[in-house]
């Protein structure tokens, strides 16, 4: 997967937007993806000034399809970082 191209692959043509970060027509997670791809060229600034990015995803059931970075879920690893950040004891 060449995710950083800074050059979009043909696929994203045709990707439309999901509101669920998974794939509108079969519900894979973005993990199954054949293919990825960030607009990293153009990000969007939020009302607090965070930026995010158009991701997109190239399904196995040939399905493209986009959302915006900050809308993807949180990973259990990230969840674990937050905790050791606060003191939590992860034993």
């Amino acid at each position: 997967m060449e995710a950083f191209n800074p050059t979009p692959p043909d696929w994203i043509d045709k990707a439309s937007h999901a509101v669920s970060f998974c794939c509108p027509r079969c519900g894979q997670m973005p993990s199954q993806a054949i293919s990825v791809w960030i607009n990293r060229r153009s990000p969007v600034y939020t009302e607090n000034y965070q930026r995010k990015w158009q991701e997109f995803y190239h399904c196995e059931c040939e399905a493209a399809w986009w959302a915006w970075s900050n809308d993807r879920p949180l990973s259990e690893f990230s969840d674990r970082a937050i905790r050791r950040d606060s003191g939590e004891d992860l034993s």
